[in-house]
Formats: C-alpha cells, sequence, structure tokens
C-alpha cells in the first residue's frame, strides 16, 4: 500500500537537494528475477536501506532526499517485479520470503554489516519481516503509515470499512465488478488483472490503483490516471500480496515483535491514514520501550503529505545529529 512516488511535491523545504546514485546495479536474485540497486550519498556512510511501497511501487528519485549525503550510504531497490526490476509485473516466485532472501543478497553483495531499516506503508511491513528474521543485521527501524499485513487491515479498505468515509470512490472502485461478485473485490480484481488479455489487465489495473491514491492524502485529488505499465504491475502485485494474505501467518509480524524490541524505531503516523488506520501503529509501538510513536496532525497515508514528509525529514536529520554526537563509528 502506497501512493505514487512521483507525486511528492518538490516544495518540501525540509528536504535535502536531489543527488544522484553512486553506483547501480542489476542484481540476479534467481527465479528468472533480476532486481535494480542504487546506492547514494557517502559510500563511507552510515547504511540505510529504503524500503518502498505497494507491492510494486518502485523506488522514486525522490526519496534519496530525506537523508544528509554527506553522512548516510543509502540503499534503494525495486523489489521483484516492478520498477526497474525484471519481469516486470511478474508474480511467480514472489513473496515475502523472496523479498527478505532479497535484501539478505543485497546486504551480503554490498558487504554491509548492518542497517537502518525507512520503510512506509508496505515498506513498513516488509522492513518488520526482514527485521524479524534478520535482526542481528538491523540497526533500527524508520517506519511511515505501519500497515502490519492482517486480515482486519485488509478488509478495512477492501471490504467495506473505508468506503463509509468515501462511498463516492468505494462506487466507482466497484463500478466495473458485477454486482455478484463485490463481496470479494480482492478476488474479483484478481481474476481480471490475471486474464489472458494484456487489455483487459490494463483497464482494471486503472481503477485498482485510483482506489487507494484517492485515499493516501488528506486533502489531494486522486489523479484521473497512471502510467499504463507502473498501474499494471502496481495492481498485480499488490493483488498478488493482498490475496495471499501478504505471506505472513496472521499476526506474525506483531507475534514475532520480541525479536526486535531491543532495536530502536521510530512511527510516524498520520492521525488520519486512512489506507493504514493508527490502530496498527499503535498495537506496534505499545509496549515497544525502544519505540517512538509519532502520531502526526491533519496528515493522511502518503509520503507526500507535507507534515509526514517534514517529520521523516526531521527524524533522519536527528539521527545523523546523534551519530555525531556519540562519534559512531562508519
Amino acid at each position: 500500500m502506497d501512493r505514487l512516488a512521483g507525486q511528492i511535491s518538490a516544495s518540501h523545504g525540509r528536504l535535502h537537494p536531489a543527488v544522484e546514485p553512486f553506483a547501480r546495479h542489476m542484481i540476479e536474485v534467481g527465479d528468472g528475477h533480476t532486481i535494480y540497486v542504487e546506492e547514494c550519498g557517502n559510500p563511507e556512510g552510515r547504511p540505510v536501506l529504503v524500503l518502498h511501497g505497494g507491492p510494486g511501487g518502485g523506488c522514486s528519485p525522490f526519496m534519496r532526499r530525506f537523508f544528509d549525503p554527506g553522512h548516510f550510504r543509502v540503499v534503494l531497490f525495486d523489489q521483484r517485479g516492478c520498477g526497474r526490476s525484471r519481469p516486470t509485473a511478474c508474480v511467480q516466485a514472489n513473496t515475502t520470503p523472496h523479498l527478505i532472501a532479497d535484501i539478505a543478497l543485497i546486504r551480503a553483495r554490498l558487504g554491509i554489516d548492518r542497517w537502518l531499516l525507512f520503510g512506509g506503508s508496505w515498506g513498513a511491513t516488509l522492513a518488520l519481516a526482514y527485521a524479524e528474521t534478520h535482526p542481528d543485521h538491523v540497526s533500527g527501524l524508520i517506519l511511515r503509515g505501519v500497515f502490519l499485513g492482517t486480515q482486519s487491515e485488509l478488509d478495512w479498505f477492501y471490504g467495506g470499512g473505508a468506503a463509509r468515509f468515501f462511498p463516492d470512490l468505494w462506487a466507482r472502485f466497484q463500478e466495473p465488478i458485477p454486482q455478484a461478485e463485490r463481496h470479494d473485490m480482492i478476488g474479483a480484481y484478481h481474476l481480471r488483472l490475471f486474464d489472458s488479455d494484456p487489455g483487459r489487465q490494463a483497464r482494471f489495473a486503472q481503477p485498482w490503483l485510483m482506489w487507494e491514491n484517492a485515499l493516501a492524502g488528506l486533502q489531494s485529488q486522486a489523479t484521473s490516471h497512471a502510467p499504463a505499465d507502473y498501474a499494471r504491475a502496481f495492481a498485480r502485485l499488490e493483488n498478488h500480496y493482498f490475496g495471499n494474505r501478504c505471506f505472513l501467518d496472521e499476526g506474525q509480524l506483531l507475534r514475532d515483535r520480541a525479536r526486535i524490541e531491543h532495536l530502536p524505531a521510530i512511527i510516524v503516523q498520520g492521525r488520519y491514514d486512512m489506507v493504514c488506520p493508527p490502530i496498527g501503529a499503535h498495537a506496534l509501538a505499545e509496549g515497544w520501550p525502544g519505540c517512538d510513536l509519532r502520531l502526526i496532525p491533519a496528515s493522511g497515508h502518503a509520503l507526500s503529505e507535507p507534515r509526514i514528509t517534514a517529520e521523516l525529514a526531521a527524524v533522519m536529520d536527528g539521527v545523523r545529529d546523534q551519530d555525531r554526537s556519540r562519534k559512531t563509528p562508519r
């Protein structure tokens, strides 16, 4: 779950200047997949891994701007099937355990021991899943718009919960689906997004994406359409993961939280997040001594929300300043 990253406004003054990667990699991870990885900032800096949303959202150059390039070694990658990774929109051998294994391979390939995880929405889900699997290789977590991959969260967004606040947009999302199939919107869209006709896939990718986009920002308006290739990859991958409950046991991320409770974490959560309601972030933070939950007023889900953007930028500058004050070895 995540909004189009490219819609982030360039006017946010708290962000760092745009930078280009100092290295780009195409890494074969097996199963016919090759993933795109880039490194930005200081090659000797503190490592940070950026985990994009979706699944299927891909990385945006704008995501680089949350990090002081003089201090951080920022690693971004497009997860299987999206962005610059290939093959695009492919769901074969594309599960949460596969993505966790990809992250482990990237870390080893780049020679990084421990890194800070920075992820929002589905990126927060993946950050938690990876950290709970490999806690010894994580130095901390910065999460935004927490999504725990539970059935209640999917029911909220695709089963009529959010529709109580947006009945007009929900009706538009349901419109392409016959009345008899509307009790299972994920399943109904799955039949069409994985139809043998690519044109039919594309037609149903747009309303799938637009339903999420419409609710991502507190005051923003939904775009009328997205680039066809982006929409197809995003919709197919997201539907694939949600139809399989994110390839997680129900409640797994909360069940296994003890594995990472020794790590510091900061959660930046929009108070009025309609995509991933704050109850998930609250449940994750409750009882975690090193977790700082920041509920941001007048803000929704999207990374592009002005107060969300400003808070995340401030968080990362705070991490930098703490590192410098402690003279943390790099």
